[in-house]
């Protein structure tokens, strides 16, 4: 099969887990799939989500730090009712009217070092795309920054054994193990966002041998995944009347490849 493949770096990633809202912050050893084709949608410009693309990826990174994070909580909006204004009119204040209440917290947040993607793609038309992407790339938080190191037009190879390693896989699987987790594959494109097609995945982070119809880049000497284009259409919803995106939303049941286990 012939595939793009897109080596990335940059100089830290952090992919947040959704089991921790408030706290330290962990990070996932792997990308999730949105974190994928956000990407590609900042390096097309406009939406690429499963409904375009097929994409596989194996992840590294040289180790794990901590680092200090400010975050600003945003509460409700200070009326002439609100509790602060009650009693600034008992004692003669001056009333707050019309402004959010924010206040800063620090967190501990966790951060890969020194990540490299390299990211597969049967999709040839987002060459160009990545050769001058139109947004900034990102591994995670706004300011993990990317950049791509390279893109080569390669054939992975049909065998029947392969070793999988850094990339994550639909579970269940009896052939693979290690953390599973629940993530989605991209989000809608209305405000607020809604995860969709939201799954277990686990991501394999030590050598598993496989057998089966598998793809293998004898390159790089590692197997190669591919998370297979889903049907329907990704609907974005203009600004007068907005709709719920991925109306059409279905995984195809075939080989275990991808399997909708939650509602999105």
């Amino acid at each position: 099969m012939k595939v793009l493949r897109i080596h990335i770096t940059g100089w830290v990633a952090s992919f947040r887990n959704p089991l921790f809202i408030s706290g330290f912050q962990p990070t996932l050893s792997l990308p999730p799939l949105s974190t994928l084709y956000g990407m590609l949608t900042a390096a097309k410009g406009d939406w690429v989500t499963p409904h375009d693309a097929a994409v596989g990826f194996v992840f590294k990174s040289n180790g794990k730090a901590v680092d200090l994070e400010t975050v600003y909580e945003f509460g409700k909006t200070l009326t002439p009712k609100s509790d602060i204004n009650k009693r600034q009119a008992r004692t003669g204040g001056k009333r707050i009217l019309y402004t959010m209440e924010t206040k800063s917290n620090i967190l501990r947040r966790e951060f890969l070092v020194q990540p490299e993607l390299y990211l597969y793609t049967p999709e040839m038309w987002l060459k160009e795309a990545l050769k001058r992407p139109k947004y900034t790339l990102l591994m995670g938080r706004s300011s993990d920054l990317a950049n791509v190191k390279s893109i080569d037009e390669i054939e992975l190879g049909n065998r029947s054994e392969t070793t999988y390693q850094n990339t994550m896989l639909p579970f269940p699987d009896p052939q693979i193990h290690g953390q599973v987790q629940a993530l989605p594959t991209h989000f809608t494109a209305e405000i607020p966002r809604r995860p969709c097609g939201t799954r277990p995945y686990c991501l394999i982070t030590e050598k598993i041998k496989y057998q089966g119809e598998v793809l293998h880049d004898t390159e790089k000497d590692w197997g190669v995944y591919l998370h297979q284009r889903i049907p329907g259409e990704f609907t974005v919803p203009n600004a007068q009347k907005r709709k719920p995106t991925d109306k059409n939303y279905q995984v195809p049941h075939t080989n275990g490849e991808q399997i909708q286990l939650f509602d999105s």
